[in-house]
């Protein structure tokens, strides 16, 4: 992740299944925190989709007034056409507007929309993208190959609603967006809890196949899909190996396995699972132990935060998570360190990872200078990274330890010039900005 920064992006580089999102306006630039009116945003990135109305009034704003309603998929719809699913949504959505006013506010003039579609896509245009595979339980077979936004624009029209589809996004991008409506020295953001991504601010000239294109701003978000990263240098453990081989998608995500929320608490399991197994500190070896992703994250966070003197909180997830009981002290102890190691570790990889962007865009102390003066001569801007994910804003200790690391990488005099900003929504409120930004 650390390598030198005046490297130029070449799609695959890096060990990076990175993805330029195209902009001829960017974002933190088009959204000039002047835009009045009502914003949309649709979130498809799961089981549930989310519907957003963010009210800008002009100004700029410490807390964007905002109304979102969560509806599920029907499960049938997850396996069904292209049509049914996005009629579905227009209609949610056609019912969501109603609700505005009198209720009979839907012919109004025309709406605009973010839409924050999480799923693997090649990015065509702002508002435009082609669906490359589907994941998380999807598989639409006539919709690989299509334009995304495409589609939904269709099942508007026929559904009768003038609402037009501006931006096309990810999530972390538009966490980008709501960071740099709030504070424009931000120049990435960082998605980290269930699973992990990022994005950053790129120049055009430093992405090999954009050369030549004209933005207002001489910049481009890059979406790094970094839980894809790669390399040999990684800190991978038989833990890591067993875990990426029974996972549903083998040597894949690599890194998101080390770091997020998804998996961190598996891994603990299995460590718990192969110290069973090779002493008798947690008795009899209980079925549970073998049972994949039955230690959610939250009860790992839990046990490694246990400050009571008997760790009753270890105690009793254990026994209600693995049916083991009585373990004795000693014995919680070291699943708290077991805890501890596993979390420091995802932390310090998740700032190694931000240090990396750091680096490659100038905004380490070396100002992306290879050679020929030294940090000293250089005067280091203040720099602000975007944050969103329950990882890090819930869980006290990964977010302590990722700190903690990066003012070891950095150095404390210019960690001090770095500022993690803690966002919400991105993938709502940020998609409406964007649309915003881009209508």
């Amino acid at each position: 992740m650390l390598d030198p920064p005046a490297k130029k992006i070449r799609p695959g580089g890096s060990g990076y299944a990175t993805m330029s999102t195209y902009g001829a306006r960017t974002p933190w630039i088009g959204v000039s925190r002047t835009e009045k009116g009502p914003y949309y945003a649709l979130h498809l990135g799961g089981t549930n989709f989310r519907v957003t109305r963010v009210h800008l009034s002009g100004q700029p704003s410490p807390v964007l007034e905002h109304e979102v309603e969560r509806q599920p998929i029907p499960p049938h719809l997850m396996t069904s056409t292209s049509e049914d699913l996005f009629d579905f949504i227009a209609s949610s959505l056609k019912e969501f507007i109603a609700k505005e006013g009198d209720g009979s506010n839907t012919s109004q003039d025309r709406r605009e929309l973010g839409f924050t579609f999480s799923f693997p896509v090649k990015q065509m245009s702002v508002s435009s993208g082609i669906l490359i595979k589907w994941t998380k339980g999807f598989s639409i077979v006539d919709m690989v190959g299509k334009d995304v936004a495409a589609c939904l624009q269709e099942a508007f029209a026929r559904k009768g609603l003038d609402v037009h589809v501006a931006a096309l996004v990810n999530d972390t991008v538009g966490t980008l967006a709501v960071g740099h409506y709030h504070d424009p020295d931000t120049v990435a953001a960082i998605v980290i809890g269930t699973g992990t991504n990022a994005c950053y601010l790129e120049r055009i000239d430093a992405i090999i196949k954009c050369q030549g294109l004209l933005t207002t701003s001489g910049r481009m978000v890059v979406n790094m899909e970094w839980g894809n990263f790669w390399s040999s240098h990684l800190p991978r453990t038989a833990y890591d190996i067993e875990l990426d081989a029974e996972s549903p998608n083998p040597n894949d995500q690599g890194f998101e396995k080390m770091i997020s929320g998804m998996y961190l608490g598996d891994i603990v399991r299995r460590v718990i699972l192969r110290m069973s197994l090779e002493s008798e500190m947690f008795g009899p070896i209980s079925s549970k132990l073998s049972t994949p992703f039955v230690l959610r994250t939250p009860l790992m966070a839990a046990m490694h935060e246990d400050d009571s003197p008997d760790l009753v909180e270890v105690a009793k997830i254990l026994n209600d998570t693995f049916e083991i009981p009585d373990l004795p002290l000693k014995a919680r102890k070291t699943v708290v360190k077991v805890c501890d190691v596993v979390t420091r570790r995802a932390a310090r990889l998740a700032a190694a990872g931000i240090v990396g962007i750091l680096k490659k865009i100038g905004r380490d102390g070396s100002g992306g200078i290879t050679g020929g003066r030294s940090r000293s001569d250089i005067k280091m801007k203040r720099t602000v990274v975007a944050i969103e994910g329950g990882l890090y804003s819930s869980y006290t200790l990964f977010r302590e330890y990722l700190h903690e690391a990066l003012n070891e990488i950095l150095g404390e005099d210019i960690a001090k010039q770095v500022t993690l900003n803690v966002t919400e929504d991105g993938s709502g409120i940020g998609a409406a900005l964007l649309a915003a930004s881009y209508s």
